[in-house]
């Protein structure tokens, strides 16, 4: 089981997991790794653990390097239990000095473990800690997914160990940023960022810009989750700042579901519009997409456009289910529109706007139904209204 060097003394000791495919939800489709990090020095540290299940293969690793229980200190940077699973059997075989977390990391810990007696040591910032030859700064990401989450700094080496922040679900052989297919990366890092980041965008803004204002030198930044940036870590800081102010790339998202075809017609119609006014667009039948796929593109588009029958004096539950995640993620600066069909009641509408209203969203018409099996002038109201978003668009982009 081989570790792998960042630099001279620091090692990836973490574990990938082939085989998962969800992950709260969220499809992980390339399957995802669990990272830890090993610092050789008069200290020996160990910077985050991994999954319970995955345990055994973080310990040969480390015993590639040395004895685990020769290790001195552990660095919690999050407490979640893809990260802290195995946590309780390294402490008990290694008996750490330090437990080195934050104030609320120790309170979590306490929480999920019941261990009041480790030895924890609050990381502060501003307080650093020793290593010998080698400084450990920290920096409080409160909510940066979870109340307890840091980061560490490796001063000398100028590596963050930026836990979930900068990751991807990305199980591969390949250990950096400049070994795996680009696009590939770009598309993993955007989806992990839709999924679990969106809704911290104001936060993550914030600490882009602290970290600007600090002008933290960085030459490699070390994620719990993925490939290790060696080449161009600035990418991954540079498409956080993009999507933590939520500014689109100009474009359509038409997101729908349909019973028996009307609501889809409409759709292409709704498409026809914003392509008349320039606008490029995609489809997205939810019937064959996956929601964290969908927001991925969601984080990304100018415009969501959201389209269904009504069932029952509601809406179908693919649509539902779909607008429950995204309200929870709450994408910033969208335009919004709203469409569908309906047989005797016609409600749908209505609760897709009221859904875009909760989220902020700058909707463009009151939307659009229709009863049964559209006409011509059905249609017309549709292409209609894509040219009012795509409008919309225009003037958003020109702000």
């Amino acid at each position: 089981m081989n570790p792998v060097k960042l630099i001279e003394n620091v090692y990836w000791v973490g574990a990938v997991d082939w085989d998962v495919r969800d992950f709260h939800g969220y499809s992980t489709n390339r399957g995802t790794t669990y990272n830890a990090f090993l610092i050789m020095d008069e200290k020996i540290t160990l910077i985050d653990t991994v999954k319970k299940s995955c345990k055994n293969d973080m310990l040969a690793r480390i015993k590639e390097i040395v004895d685990p229980e020769k290790i001195d200190y552990i660095v919690v940077n999050h407490v979640e239990m893809d990260h802290s699973g195995s946590l309780p059997d390294m402490v008990e075989l290694i008996k750490p000095e330090k437990i080195i977390c934050s104030k609320m990391g120790e309170k979590a810990l306490v929480q999920h473990f019941h261990h009041e007696d480790w030895p924890y040591q609050i990381a502060k910032p501003g307080e650093d800690v020793s290593l010998g030859e080698k400084t450990l700064s920290f920096l409080e990401t409160r909510m940066l997914h979870w109340p307890d989450s840091m980061f560490t700094y490796l001063v000398e080496d100028q590596i963050l160990f930026s836990s979930d922040a900068f990751g991807e679900h990305l199980g591969t052989s390949e250990r950096f940023d400049d070994e795996v297919d680009q696009a590939i990366l770009l598309e993993e890092l955007t989806k992990y960022y839709a999924n679990i980041l969106t809704l911290y965008s104001p936060l993550v803004k914030k600490l882009i810009a602290k970290v600007k204002e600090m002008n933290l030198p960085i030459k490699m930044i070390a994620p719990d989750h993925g490939v290790i940036w060696r080449k161009n870590p600035n990418m991954a800081i540079e498409a956080y700042d993009k999507w933590s102010q939520g500014r689109g790339d100009g474009n359509a998202l038409v997101v729908y579901d349909t019973m028996w075809h009307s609501t889809e017609e409409m759709a292409k119609r709704v498409g026809a519009g914003l392509q008349d006014e320039g606008i490029s667009y995609q489809l997205v039948n939810l019937r064959y997409n996956h929601r964290s796929d969908v927001m991925r593109d969601v984080l990304n588009a100018s415009a969501i456009i959201l389209g269904c029958p009504t069932l029952n004096n509601g809406l179908l539950p693919r649509m539902a289910g779909f607008l429950m995640y995204m309200r929870g993620l709450r994408p910033l600066n969208k335009v919004g529109a709203a469409f569908g069909s309906f047989g005797w009641s016609g409600e749908s509408v209505k609760l897709l706007n009221e859904a875009m209203t909760d989220m902020k969203f700058d909707i463009v018409d009151d939307g659009l139904k229709v009863k049964y099996v559209p006409e011509d002038a059905d249609y017309q109201q549709c292409v209609e209204l894509g040219r009012k978003v795509g409008q919309a668009i225009k003037a958003k982009q020109a702000e």
